[in-house]
């Protein structure tokens, strides 16, 4: 395939086209000139025995007239003979006024009529072309009145004389001549075409090459690549100019790739001063949370410390007054349950600001998500019995395990589950399904209930701080923001549908490798809140 290529590009090239072009003007131009010479010489072998032909009729005339006045015919017949069989002469002839071959070199035609010629005609006889000249024998006035046989002098034709001419040998020599024209332009155009070709090589073909192979380098993305410049015509511009076209864009290359490179560290700081104030935006709406959640936190912290203190000073005062504890016992169970509850409640609400507040270490492992599951049902089955609520769990056996942090994912799943069965206070159902993506790049969990539902107002906002559904006193709106954290330090997604009277339906959509490397600190600690 690689030599009919190499044909191909060879028959379309210019040098071939050039040569081509020579070689059809030669061609025609020697053939014309064959032509033309070889006509012009016919017709100067033709004319060269045509005058031959007069010579001999004047010859034969001035021969046969003395016959003829003596009305020798012997003699005569014996000229035409001798003459007839002379080189060149085909047929000689002599016819009376009758149009009767009186006289003939061929003794077959005697007596006959004269065969019908014109003056001067070519004929062909046995392949070989005949010449035939016609002359009218005059009555001259010798001829008129001599004694043995006087023709009236009003008769001014006595007979015709007539020679045939074999024009082989002039046809020979012009075929010899014409062969050796042929063979000399053979020789002319083999010289012609070889110094030609050789001329087209050094001047076309050679240049042509060197741009076309330059071409190809620059093709294939050797910018600056330069050509040899042998000659001042055109070929040699054009050289020139492919030259100045490789070095302008190697200059552009070269300018584009300094910008790109200018173009990449300028993003670069800009990405590095965009994450700084990135930061400086997240410390400062962090501060404001935690702001809010101070006050939060202070005005639910008061209430469960004043019971304390007050329990606290009862008890100290009993003591203090000598009191038999055995007349208080009951009172002081009661005080010391309900430090015990107060302080509970306390600790709880320190340990979510906490939670809130803190970055934790991710520890990144192989989850098994239908154990998680599994794991915060069994937390949670007392008080899904106490509250006559259903669950129904959708795990499939060959669901794959995603990489992330178990005690997050755990906390997730149960703080999502908690919320549902908190808005089924009079029973319901509770359905978590978990299902991979049909092209397996990651897994989507759902946590349904058919509970109260959620406020329309509320959606848009659902999982910012301190935004809750519950009853006042029983949570700060700090559980579905944590969650919103760990989803998104995860590399996740999680969406929400609901309908007030109907339930809830939670989707958490979790990629199988999230890319944690590429996280930065920043953001890590923006996924916090």
């Amino acid at each position: 395939m690689t030599a009919v290529a190499g044909f191909r590009r060879a028959g379309t090239s210019l040098q071939t086209k050039l040569f081509a072009a020579i070689l059809g003007v030669l061609l025609l131009s020697l053939s014309v000139l064959g032509f033309v010479v070889t006509r012009m010489q016919r017709r100067h072998a033709e004319s060269s025995r045509l005058a031959a032909a007069s010579r001999i009729n004047e010859v034969v005339r001035q021969a046969t007239s003395y016959s003829m006045l003596r009305n020798d015919r012997a003699a005569l017949q014996q000229i035409v003979g001798a003459v007839g069989a002379g080189s060149g002469v085909v047929g000689l002839r002599i016819s009376d006024a009758t149009g009767r071959v009186a006289f003939s070199s061929i003794l077959k035609e005697l007596g006959r009529p004269r065969p019908e010629t014109a003056e001067n005609r070519i004929t062909w006889l046995g392949g070989t072309r005949i010449l035939s000249t016609t002359t009218p024998i005059l009555n001259a006035a010798s001829c008129a009145t001599a004694a043995c046989h006087a023709h009236p002098a009003q008769q001014r034709v006595l007979g015709v004389l007539d020679i045939d001419f074999s024009l082989a040998d002039a046809d020979t020599e012009v075929r010899q001549t014409s062969e050796q024209f042929i063979a000399l332009a053979a020789l002319l155009i083999a010289l012609t075409l070889g110094t030609t070709g050789i001329v087209l090589w050094r001047l076309v073909g050679a240049p042509v090459h060197v741009l076309r192979h330059g071409t190809e380098r620059l093709r294939q993305g050797e910018l600056g690549v330069q050509i040899p410049v042998e000659s001042d015509d055109e070929l040699g511009a054009l050289a020139e100019s492919f030259n100045s076209m490789s070095r302008q864009l190697e200059e552009a290359r070269n300018e584009i790739t300094a910008w790109t490179r200018t173009l990449e560290e300028r993003v670069q700081q800009k990405t590095v001063e965009l994450r700084v104030a990135q930061r400086q935006m997240i410390e400062a709406e962090k501060l404001t949370s935690l702001g809010k959640l101070a006050a939060v936190v202070a005005h639910e912290i008061n209430n469960p410390l004043s019971a304390i203190l007050t329990d606290a000073k009862l008890m100290r005062k009993w003591i203090e007054r000598g009191d038999s504890l055995e007349a208080h016992a009951t009172d002081m169970r009661e005080s010391l349950q309900l430090i015990e509850s107060e302080s509970r409640r306390t600790g709880e609400l320190v340990r979510n600001l906490l939670t809130f507040a803190r970055v934790a270490p991710m520890n990144i492992t192989d989850v098994d998500l239908n154990h998680i599951v599994r794991q915060c049902m069994k937390l949670v089955a007392h008080k899904m019995a106490l509250g006559s609520i259903e669950s129904v769990l959708e795990l499939p056996d060959d669901l794959p395990t995603v990489r992330g942090d178990a005690n997050q994912l755990e906390q997730l799943v149960l703080a999502l589950t908690m919320n549902a069965i908190d808005a089924m206070p009079r029973e319901g159902q509770l359905r978590i399904a978990a299902r991979a993506a049909s092209d397996r790049s990651h897994v989507v969990i759902t946590i349904s209930d058919n509970g109260v539902g959620i406020p329309k107002s509320l959606l848009p906002r659902l999982f910012n701080p301190f935004v809750t559904t519950k009853e006042e006193g029983k949570g700060v709106g700090l559980g579905l923001a944590i969650s919103r954290s760990i989803i998104d330090r995860h590399q996740g997604k999680i969406e929400v549908q609901s309908e007030e009277g109907k339930g809830t339906t939670f989707t958490i959509t979790l990629p199988l490798v999230p890319e944690m490397s590429a996280m930065p600190p920043e953001q890590e600690e923006a996924f916090a809140i």
